[in-house]
Formats: C-alpha cells, structure tokens, sequence
C-alpha cells in the first residue's frame, strides 16, 4: 500500500511544464489536421466581408475574450493596414446583452441579438469549449434560420455544437485552458489567411 510521503510530490514548475507539453501536443495535432480548414474559412471570410456580409461573433467567459479578439481583428487589423470589416461581439453589447437576458432568459442572449443583426451570407462564429452551450446551441438554430452561416470552435468532438453547426474546429486537448489557447492560434490562422486571401484580391482587380 502507498503512503502519503511515497506519492510523488508535483510542483508548480512540473505543472507549468504539463501544460507546456499538452499545448505543444495540440498545435501539433492542429497543425497536421486543421490548417486547410482555417484557410477555407480566412477565404470564405474574405469573399463574405467584401460583399458587404458581416461576422456575429459569440461565447461565454473565456471563449468571449476570444470571439471579441476575433472581431478586433477585423475591424482593426491583423498585421498589414487594410480596410475595416464589419464584426460584432454579441456579448460586448451589455445593455441588450442584459436586457435580453432579463426579459427572455439567459438561453435567448445571443439568439435575439442574431435574429436582430443576422442576414443571408453572414457569418456566426460561436466558440464554446465545451461544445454544450445552451445560448450558443440557441443562436446557431436561429442563424441557420435565417440563412447565416455557422462556424463553431469547441473543444474535442463530438459535441453538441460541432454537430449544429455548418462547419467546426474541434480541438483535441485534455484541459478547457489548452483548447482556449489553441482557439486563439486557430484565429490567427484564420485572420492569416483572410489577409492573404483579401491581397489575392486585389491584385487580380
């Protein structure tokens, strides 16, 4: 029988170094399996936005730092100076944001706000680490409705969101901060391609 004193003692270097680990194992993986789907998604993006279609973008604590990043980037900027692009986090704008919540219930958050911004050819990227969101899962059955297009970045498959969605990016990782992080390589990736797509563009104009 093991006793306390021969159980291994793990410091917080040795947890730093766990983590460390398991993100490189994840990039990894999102390196050799991911990439062409972030490229077909910075494509897509590029056409949409150019046309004059917008991103929604949506999650919950820590996945909404991450969506509202996401829409930093196009309407500020990624890297080189471009035009801006229309993109909203639905969770920044407080005061509907707890008015919906008040009057409809905390399910309705973002699904009122995409019933109200959504039109055809939009894009609805909703990230949830979980993959179960209840407001997440909400809003991706009323943009579908309305003809937006679903994007859904989670964490490992299968989940309820991944399956809602038109499109998903799945991250194989054991811990929720781990799939954040990749989450935030992913938009990178994808802001990447968007930009090199959007230059394509105007060079054959």
């Amino acid at each position: 029988m093991t006793s306390q004193l021969d159980r291994p003692v793990y410091t917080g270097l040795d947890q730093a170094v766990e983590h460390c680990v398991a993100l490189e194992e994840t990039l990894v993986r999102l390196r050799r399996t991911q990439l062409p789907l972030l490229s077909e998604w910075g494509e897509s993006l590029a056409d949409r936005l150019s046309t004059g279609s917008r991103l929604l973008a949506a999650g919950n604590g820590g996945s909404a730092a991450q969506a509202q990043h996401l829409t930093a980037e196009l309407v500020g900027r990624y890297q080189e100076d471009r035009p801006a692009f229309s993109a909203i986090a639905l969770h920044a704008e407080t005061s509907s944001l707890t008015a919906i919540g008040n009057d409809y219930g905390f399910e309705e958050l973002f699904a009122r706000q995409v019933a109200a911004h959504g039109r055809p050819g939009d894009v609805l990227v909703a990230m949830s680490t979980s993959g179960s969101s209840r407001n997440l899962l909400r809003a991706a059955d009323v943009a579908r409705e309305l003809g937006v297009t679903v994007w859904a970045m989670t964490g490992p498959a299968s989940n309820p969101l991944a399956a809602a969605a038109d499109s998903a990016l799945c991250v194989e990782a054991r811990s929720t901060a781990t799939v954040q992080e990749a989450h935030l390589v992913a938009l990178h990736l994808m802001c990447a391609a968007f930009d090199t797509a959007l230059a394509g563009r105007r060079l054959s104009a």
